[in-house]
């Protein structure tokens, strides 16, 4: 049995009685209590520091973040725990974290190294020494070793600041401390590693800003090496031969096409694959310089657009939009896998696929039955909704509910935990006569040209100029369900 013994305080206000843990707690952490401060701290108050007040703020900032990347970890941990490792656990914490689920996925397989294997790393975090970032560099370094090993690696590592030949203040030190460290503990590994790591090779596309994309490559260092030593050479031989280019925009040129299929420096490149270019016709028309998007990249001024539209490879397709609304026109079927034609108005109207942070274009994405065939054999744009093959997947996943409002771009989300969140994928088409000509899109290039679209709002009109395409990537064909 607990004996609880209780202690009288008083004043001249009255008498208390309280438990004697209460009245002698544990020592209060005056630093952590201190860094809290901070975040009370307003701009106009910050403006009167001197320099000494301000290093101190900047220091207890570092600590704060660092100790919330800690109890992050925790967080994502028991999540994963809690899901029984799920695949969509990024998915449900990305809602919350407000983060693409890549770069969550990447912060659950940070959090699992340091609770499981990484203890002193992760008390680190804890007590303010290092932050999320240059710790994930120090997990990716032992992300094949085994368990043990990795235990090893973090011990070590912790030794080594103990005993003074490594500081927190170098966190790159740190990190090539960790991969000397990875190599002494698993000598025998480090062939496997970078074969694993050749294996997992890939090409990116990373939106940029200013109608600007990054296209990368993870290779091979000595493929890599190569062809960056082709480019730069075929770049150099035109800048010697009089091009007035710069040696950057021809090794960008050069780059662009060897890989589109052009002669490379001839001219600057034109793409040569498909592209999908949505356009209202004010825009096209040199009217208004609004309303131009690029698939899986965003908003282009409407000079560049115009400049994409009229390229020697480009094709126009007219898509009829409703008057009143300016929404397409619907071509509805009551078979289970829909025609081209209502393919191509899902892709007009939502352009990506409708899950909150994926940002697939839509011509790249499954068809979704919003109501399941098997409930509702109706399929329409109506019904129909673009979703990547791995979103499509989730909807049918236990405790998830997405719902999707094609009118208005909509789409619902209520996650396993109960959280219900709201997307906004597209704002809604305008209504009324009075409003600008509504945006628009295109669904198809010819022969390895780029396409753009202009709107035509005239009702009635059948749509008889549609063409055909198969843009399905989906290791399924385009037509087979899953739902």
């Amino acid at each position: 049995m607990t004996v609880t013994t209780f202690i009288e305080l008083g004043s001249d206000a009255g008498f208390l009685h309280l438990p004697d843990h209460v009245v002698d707690p544990p020592a209060i952490d005056v630093e952590r209590f201190t860094d809290h401060r901070v975040l009370f701290c307003t701009g106009a108050e910050i403006a009167g520091y001197n320099d000494g007040e301000l290093m101190d703020t900047l220091a207890a900032v570092r600590r704060l973040r660092a100790r919330a990347d800690a109890i992050e970890a925790h967080a994502l941990t028991r999540l994963d725990d809690l899901r029984d490792g799920s695949r969509y656990v990024p998915d449900e914490a990305a809602l919350e974290l407000r983060m693409s689920r890549h770069a969550t996925a990447d912060r659950v397989a940070t959090a699992r190294a340091l609770t499981d294997d990484m203890p002193q790393l992760l008390a680190a975090m804890e007590s303010g020494q290092i932050e999320r970032h240059p710790a994930t560099k120090i997990t990716n370094t032992v992300t094949h070793l085994t368990s043990p090993q990795r235990r090893e690696v973090d011990q070590q590592l912790a030794d080594k600041l103990a005993a003074g030949k490594l500081s927190w203040l170098d966190p790159s030190r740190l990190v090539r401390a960790a991969r000397r460290l990875v190599t002494k503990v698993d000598p025998d590994g480090q062939t496997d590693r970078a074969r694993r790591a050749r294996a997992e090779r890939k090409v990116e596309l990373i939106p940029g800003e200013d109608a600007m994309s990054t296209l990368a490559a993870d290779l091979p260092a000595e493929l890599a090496a190569s062809a960056y030593s082709r480019i730069d050479g075929m770049a150099r031989r035109l800048r010697n031969t009089g091009d007035e280019r710069t040696l950057d925009q021809l090794r960008a040129d050069v780059y662009a096409d060897l890989l589109l299929g052009n002669d490379p420096g001839a001219q600057p490149p034109a793409a040569a694959a498909t592209v999908f270019l949505h356009m209202p016709a004010t825009t096209a028309l040199t009217l208004g310089d609004d309303g131009a998007e690029l698939s899986g990249y965003g908003p282009l001024p409407g000079p560049i657009a115009r400049e994409i539209m009229t390229g020697r490879n480009s094709v126009w397709r007219k898509v009829l939009t409703d008057p009143g609304t300016g929404a397409p026109l619907d071509l509805g079927a009551t078979r289970r896998h829909p025609n081209q034609a209502i393919r191509d108005i899902v892709a007009v109207r939502d352009t990506e696929c409708t899950l909150p942070g994926c940002h697939r274009p839509a011509q790249r994405c499954d068809f979704d039955h919003l109501t399941e065939w098997q409930h509702h054999p109706d399929t329409s744009a109506d019904n129909g909704a673009p979703k990547c093959e791995y979103h499509h997947y989730l909807k049918s996943e236990p405790d998830w509910h997405i719902d999707y409002d094609p009118d208005t771009g909509t789409t619902t989300v209520i996650t396993p935990a109960g959280r219900s969140y709201r997307y906004q994928s597209r704002p809604p088409h305008p209504t009324g006569a009075d409003n600008a000509v509504p945006p628009v899109a295109e669904a198809r290039a010819n022969n390895g040209s780029h396409t753009a679209a202009i709107s035509d709002d005239a009702p009635g009109d059948t749509g008889s100029d549609t063409q055909t395409t198969t843009d399905m990537t989906s290791s399924r064909t385009p037509d087979e369900p899953p739902f």
